[in-house]
């Protein structure tokens, strides 16, 4: 908070400037001023916040110097400090909006209250404003957020309400349209308004660049800009990577159809939403148009018989690597197919599950057993598939795999709980009491049965587990390699990578680099 002393002897304003303990009571005191005309023309610059001064002095008063103020700065706290305790002197300082009159005789103490009590007012103020702009900004959007997505039109009233606080919507000809884009990753964006600084800067380069509208929806983001402006295509690919080197995770963009006016949006809102859903099955391209995808019809919904021949050797095998391979072929052969749509993929997919518990069902059957205790296709979440396919298929025909074979005579079952508890906490801290425990087993014990089923100690199977996911993650995601440290459960970026070195005989960043070349 600034404040300035005003007063024509110097005795006067270097006693209250060195006296008082301004900075103390948490004021920036800005150099004394000598006169009500030097005060005026440093305001522009300055802005202090409290005004101190005198009533006479040399050239205009300190009452002046108060109705000038505030006629151009309303907002400014002016404290009146005077030899005169005239009455009339009072009633005029009332008149121009002063704060507070003191007599020059008052204790330090009382100047500091006066001043301290302008400040108050101030932040009141202040306060009260940004509330109310606050109100206003949601308000404001609400109004646009009823317009993009709800089931009733906003009025004539209401839209003109919107292009007033939103000028940006406005369509100056009939040659021009507006686009929207809307931006999306397979985690939930962070709020615009409470992102880091790197996603902050990507806001003001779009901002600038396109004159657009930016908002949060639906976990992502909203850019709405007029048609037409030169580069905007690569302005928003520069924003994308920017954004994801900020967040470390892949982001994908997708527009709807133009709309001729404002009140056309919600039609591209609707439009981009589904274009969205295709952020799967175009993941390379990482943006997408509805034109591009409005004409899939959709692939075949079913697996063919020899395709479920092929999963069920898969699953025999009870070879996880061999299952990444196939869950890889089988997601690519689906971006391929040129009329592959997010629901056809999902209830292909389906398909093969269905398949796969059928044939676990035939499996248990044949032995005497029960599949019962393998979780059925309609208790699991299935909602991902059509958006993280490869981790859904993975946790589901894994679990299948590991089913067969206790049902085959395989592994102790124990064992397996045990593997598929490390597997879903790759990410946390794993003691052999930890695993022991969730194979209800002695810890010594469990340690001897451990390796002798697996071949390994649970330190080394753990550690070749998250180097492997490791590997996955900078294969395929442009995390920073601390990120991608810490997401398979090393805080030690160091020691992460000594670990990854020993068993790749790369560092983390040479494998990476090798990858993309």
């Amino acid at each position: 908070m600034k404040l300035l002393i005003v007063d024509d002897e110097v005795i006067i304003r270097e006693g209250l400037s060195t006296v008082i303990k301004w900075e103390e009571n948490g004021f920036t005191l800005l150099p004394p001023a000598a006169s009500a005309e030097e005060v005026l023309m440093r305001m522009p610059l300055e802005r202090p916040d409290v005004i101190l001064t005198d009533i006479r002095m040399t050239g205009k008063s300190g009452l002046e110097l108060a109705h000038e103020v505030k006629k151009s700065y309303p907002d400014t706290e002016i404290v009146i400090l005077s030899g005169y305790e005239e009455f009339t002197y009072a009633q005029q300082a009332i008149r121009e909006g002063i704060s507070d009159y003191l007599l020059k005789t008052s204790r330090p103490g009382e100047i500091m209250a006066a001043a301290v009590r302008a400040r108050q007012r101030i932040e009141k103020k202040r306060t009260a404003l940004r509330e109310g702009e606050e109100h206003q900004s949601a308000f404001r959007f609400k109004l646009l957020e009823r317009m993009l997505s709800g089931d009733q039109p906003v009025t004539e009233r209401e839209l003109q309400e919107i292009l007033h606080h939103y000028p940006e919507l406005r369509v100056a000809s009939e040659w021009e349209s507006l686009e929207l884009w809307f931006v999306t990753a397979a985690e939930a964006l962070p709020a615009l308004s409470e992102a880091d600084h790197g996603i902050a800067e990507t806001d003001s380069m779009l901002r600038e660049a396109l004159s657009c509208v930016l908002l949060d929806w639906k976990g992502g983001w909203l850019c709405i800009f007029r048609s037409g402006q030169a580069g905007a295509a690569r302005v928003i690919r520069m924003a994308m990577e920017r954004a994801e080197l900020a967040l470390g995770m892949r982001l994908f963009a997708a527009s709807g159809l133009p709309a001729a006016h404002a009140s056309e949006l919600r039609e591209s809102v609707r439009t981009a939403e589904q274009a969205s859903a295709y952020r799967f099955l175009l993941s390379e391209s990482g943006v997408v148009k509805y034109e591009d995808i409005r004409t899939r019809t959709g692939m075949r919904t079913v697996c063919s018989q020899k395709e479920e021949e092929e999963l069920t050797a898969v699953l025999r095998s009870r070879d996880l690597d061999q299952l990444d391979r196939w869950i890889s072929a089988a997601l690519e052969g689906i971006k391929r197919d040129p009329m592959a749509t997010p629901g056809s993929m999902k209830a292909y997919l389906h398909s093969y599950l269905v398949a796969a518990f059928r044939w676990l069902e035939r499996a248990a059957a044949s032995v005497g057993q029960s599949a019962a205790d393998f979780p059925q296709l309609e208790s699991l979440d299935l909602n991902r598939l059509d958006v993280q396919p490869d981790e859904v298929l993975k946790k589901i025909l894994s679990a299948a795999m590991s089913h067969y074979g206790r049902l085959s005579g395989g592994r102790n079952a124990a064992i397996e709980t045990a593997i598929a508890y490390i597997r879903d906490h790759l990410d946390q801290s794993l003691t052999l009491s930890q695993l022991a425990a969730a194979a209800h087993m002695n810890p010594n014990y469990f340690s001897e049965l451990f390796k002798r089923e697996t071949g390994k100690n649970y330190i080394d199977f753990v550690t070749e587990a998250r180097i492997e996911w490791a590997t996955r993650l900078l294969r395929e995601t442009p995390a920073k390699i601390s990120e991608v440290a810490r997401r398979v459960g090393y805080e030690d970026l160091k020691h992460f990578n000594k670990l990854f070195k020993r068993y790749t005989g790369e560092t983390p960043s040479s494998y990476r680099e090798q990858r993309f070349r």
